[in-house]
């Protein structure tokens, strides 16, 4: 079966085919960063117009490089959640208009089951049971993955999530958007040492997160320094250790108390290198297996959304017509899929 995938779940408008056979065929990716650079975040009514300025744009350039037509489709995914909820009906109002029109079944996808199952993309995907830490700019969560579909929340922040307290921590030395990139890029420059920063949580049982009193420690921190450049990014290089340390301190919590064979890393923070880095020396010490996506599927994507959604299509997914979004949906709540990863 070929599906379409549409993730328009915020900033970013992403299509993609995947062919239950071949794999992935054709993804077209566009980034509304320079739209949302002026405001320094992402404005929920402008990210929705340009999803419709240039949704259909990407499908036809997405259909053309994969060498097919609509009829060539058999399915459409779309984002059905979490996210904006306009954003979100863009995505949903198209790939279900499509859908219609083709008379081929289409299905809404979990924004964040969507990256859970990204590195199942490998040529070599990590088999199940495994544990995975899915972290991005609203989300940090370990969840025990015993199949697709079949999860178990084991912690979850308490607040600002990985990636809110890296573009919250940008922001506040003033750097331009969007911030987390910006500050992962100036880390890289400072100094081991000159500045350190607790282990959120680490003092205490339990998988859950917290990052914003880190969030805090930074910003007086960098209130009471010279706001050099070397003492920024010292500062910024002490905050990416604090985050990386703490995250994987709980994923070894995690994979020691289960049964897990691999540690499986998605969402957007999965990209920095110095959790990569981190998470990397983890396994090997573990001798456990540590899967991270490419990183252009790191952060959103039409191709999870593609894979995703042909998985529970090919089990028989199938949902009513009425075009319906979850801003707010509870990944715990989704149906096991009773069928092998397809190829990729």
């Amino acid at each position: 079966m070929r599906v379409l995938g549409i993730e328009t779940s915020c900033d970013e408008t992403g299509v993609a085919i995947h062919d239950s056979q071949r794999g992935l065929l054709a993804q077209a990716l566009y980034s509304q960063i320079a739209l949302h650079a002026q405001y320094g975040g992402v404005v929920p009514e402008l990210a929705s117009r340009d999803h419709v300025r240039k949704l259909l744009p990407l499908i036809r350039q997405t259909l053309a490089e994969a060498g097919l037509t609509l009829g060539d489709l058999g399915g459409v995914a779309y984002t059905a959640g979490p996210g904006l909820v306009g954003a979100l009906l863009v995505g949903a109002a198209t790939g279900r208009a499509l859908a219609w029109a083709l008379n081929v079944p289409a299905i809404g996808v979990h924004h964040m089951e969507g990256h859970l199952l990204a590195p199942l993309l490998d040529p070599d995907p990590p088999a199940p049971p495994f544990v995975a830490l899915l972290v991005s700019g609203g989300h940090t969560q370990l969840v025990d993955v015993q199949g697709v579909g079949d999860y178990r929340l084991l912690g979850e922040t308490l607040d600002d999530a990985a990636g809110e307290a890296f573009d919250k921590t940008a922001k506040l030395m003033g750097l331009p958007y969007p911030g987390g990139p910006q500050l992962a890029a100036l880390a890289e420059r400072g100094r081991a040492g000159v500045f350190t920063f607790s282990r959120p949580m680490t003092d205490r049982p339990g998988l859950d997160f917290s990052f914003s009193g880190l969030k805090t420690q930074v910003m007086l921190a960098f209130e009471r320094s010279d706001r050099s450049e070397q003492t920024c990014a010292d500062i910024a290089h002490a905050f990416q250790d604090a985050v990386a340390d703490t995250l994987a301190i709980k994923c070894e919590r995690a994979l020691k108390q289960g049964n897990a064979r691999a540690l499986v890393v998605a969402g957007g923070v999965g990209a920095n290198r110095r959790l990569r880095a981190r998470l990397l020396a983890l396994g090997e010490r573990l001798r456990v297996r540590v899967c991270f996506p490419p990183p252009e599927l790191c952060t959103d994507n039409g191709a999870m959304i593609a894979f995703a959604g042909a998985l529970r299509l090919a089990a028989g997914a199938s949902e009513p017509l009425a075009i319906t979004v979850q801003p707010r949906w509870d990944m715990a709540g989704l149906a096991a899929v009773p069928q092998p990863v397809p190829a990729k």
